[in-house]
């Protein structure tokens, strides 16, 4: 389907663009609004009632999108011109016969199959295309696994092929830590479509300095990259993130020029399978100490960090997302910052731990200074610990604007029963 034949505008008219999402968390819900103000008629499922972007969408479904006969029932019932999937538990093979039938897949059905599988992943990255990684082996069993480890060398990192966000992944010091690496790795990582055993990747631990995440487009104008974005993680997730990030001249050449071969990469994939390849990438580098920058994976959609986006730019990586898949044309203009010159804008995770709803109170107080804004996700529960909202904020400086959105987080009070 292409822009030409799109009709937008009538999403509950004769001929609206039907779009299914598959996940329906607060990056869906951001990309649904967008995809809405468009025209389009959403659709959200997800694997409970009460997701986010279900909350919005004109229908939604509950599922488990992992089951292939239920998520074949369900392109069968919507009959989806776009397929837009936000989670990785989804049944691959299923969103390739989709494709096959004429939908469009986000950004692909064979990116998105390449992006879930980080053995596929770092072999087109490194091998195929050339961009530099750390060092790393694949293993099939406990034993590949210590042999690939002592040829990597210690410390070194242990991540099933399948997971997301951290889940399954060790940080191993010594060879006596394998065996306890392997299990987490097999109880972490994703659990459909791998049989009984998960491969795993072993790589090097770099001597790392920051990390950094280019937001990539993909549209019918070409390839165009966003100011790179900085972040802070916590066991694996994201908790704070700054656009523009502090960087040289050699280090965004550098990154640039990375995320941009990595896309185009995948981009040439789809479109050697039929398909168009349009979307935001998040392409995930690694800066050393020696200020060389290394590519370590993309995530097929908006990405976590991105949410800044909503405070930085003129169009957030959201919208970006929605233009480019509808077929829009995304240029270096649409991608530029919004925020004032030399000021910086940062998001700031607020994670909910209990039992229960959860409800925020002091909102006012927490936005007392102009400069400051909130998102909250209205999850239906927590259970355990739970991204539930981001606090946002423009500053004089990556200190200023980070020590709002945290002022923000730390002034709401929020209980949970």
């Amino acid at each position: 389907m292409t822009e030409e034949n799109r009709t937008l505008g009538t999403p509950l008219g004769n001929h609206p663009t039907r779009v299914l999402f598959l996940g329906a968390g607060e990056l869906g819900k951001e990309v649904a609004l967008e995809m809405m103000r468009l025209g389009a008629w959403v659709c959200a499922a997800d694997s409970y009632a009460g997701a986010p972007a279900q909350q919005v969408a004109h229908e939604y479904r509950v599922l488990d999108m992992a089951d292939a006969e239920r998520l074949r029932a369900l392109f069968d019932e919507v009959k989806p011109d776009i397929i837009v999937p936000e989670v990785e538990a989804i049944a691959t093979a299923e969103l390739a016969a989709a494709a096959a039938h004429g939908a469009q897949v986000v950004p692909s059905a064979e990116i998105a199959a390449i992006c879930m599988d980080r053995e596929r992943l770092r072999v087109l990255a490194h091998e195929d295309l050339g961009l530099p990684t750390t060092p790393y082996r694949f293993a099939g069993s406990l034993e590949e696994l210590r042999a690939g480890a002592e040829v990597v060398g210690y410390p070194c990192v242990v991540k099933p092929i399948m997971s997301s966000s951290g889940h399954g992944q060790s940080v191993v010091r010594s060879a006596d830590a394998i065996d306890a690496a392997w299990t987490e790795a097999q109880e972490g990582r994703r659990a459909h479509d791998e049989g009984d055993v998960s491969r795993v990747i072993v790589e090097a631990l770099a001597p790392l300095d920051y990390e950094l995440t280019v937001l990539t487009v993909s549209s019918s104008a070409g390839i165009v990259t966003c100011a790179p974005i900085g972040q802070r993680q916590k066991s694996g997730d994201y908790r704070e993130s700054w656009q523009p990030a502090a960087f040289t001249t050699n280090v965004l050449e550098q990154a640039q020029r990375i995320a941009r071969t990595a896309v185009e990469g995948l981009v040439a994939k789809a479109k050697a399978s039929g398909e168009q390849g349009w979307g935001v990438f998040g392409v995930e580098l690694f800066v050393l100490t020696d200020g060389s920058v290394l590519f370590n994976e993309v995530s097929p959609r908006p990405h976590d960090t991105g949410m800044v986006t909503m405070a930085s730019q003129r169009l957030s990586e959201f919208a970006l997302h929605a233009r480019a898949v509808l077929g829009l044309p995304i240029t270096e203009g649409h991608v530029a910052l919004s925020i004032p010159a030399e000021s910086v804008a940062a998001s700031h995770a607020i994670v909910v731990a209990g039992d229960g709803e959860a409800e925020f109170t002091n909102v006012a107080d927490a936005l007392a200074e102009p400069e400051t804004d909130l998102r909250i996700f209205a999850k239906p529960e927590v259970h355990g610990h739970r991204r539930m909202a981001v606090a946002l904020a423009i500053g004089a400086s990556e200190s200023d604007a980070r020590a709002k959105a945290a002022h923000v987080a730390e002034t709401l009070t929020v209980s949970v029963a």
